[in-house]
């Protein structure tokens, strides 16, 4: 008898120390994910400024630069699509194609001096560079955030928490380049 209760210690101290293994596991991989969401919401509101000056940046070039309505229309789109994004991931894409048309946008912009020297315009520039060097600030920290969330989740037994929770890895927040 005294051999059955000794093996049944036993094998109950073994369950319950993987059982805090396996909760731990999964606590980690809990934070990880709040981590980069917290880092994230950081760079939203700023995301949603530079997004909320796109419709000033069209009225007041779309006279100019007439022949450049395929970029108003994605510039429009892109305003349209992130205030009705939910997920992180997806604003993060948004975000990197807004980096990305707006610097588009910016360099095609120096085709046109009458545009460039008009003070509306350089008072817009200078808001869309001063929110773009914000979100620069702030990227570091994010993608820093998302590095250590994907990675986590590739992690042996984190992956198979992060397949029960439906985690995917997170897309980094490209910064504007030119």
């Amino acid at each position: 008898m005294g051999g059955y209760l000794l093996a049944f210690i036993i094998l109950a101290v073994i369950l319950i120390i993987a059982v805090r293994y396996l909760v731990g596991v999964f606590n980690k991989i809990i934070m990880l994910k709040r981590y980069r969401d917290k880092a994230f919401a950081n760079i939203d509101i700023l995301l949603k400024k530079q997004v909320d000056l796109i419709p000033q940046l069209i009225t007041i070039t779309e006279q100019a630069m007439a022949h450049e309505k395929s970029l108003f229309l994605q510039l429009s789109e892109v305003r349209k699509n992130y205030p009705s994004a939910k997920i992180t991931d997806e604003k993060v894409k948004i975000g990197n194609t807004l980096a990305h048309q707006l610097l588009s946008f910016l360099i095609l912009a120096k085709n046109y001096p009458a545009l460039i020297s008009q003070p509306s315009f350089q008072h817009l520039q200078a808001q869309i560079t001063l929110l773009e060097n914000q979100i620069a600030d702030r990227r570091e920290f994010f993608n820093e955030s998302v590095a250590l969330y994907n990675t986590g989740l590739r992690q042996f037994p984190n992956i198979i928490f992060a397949r029960i929770l439906r985690y995917k890895p997170s897309p980094m927040l490209n910064p504007m380049q030119g």
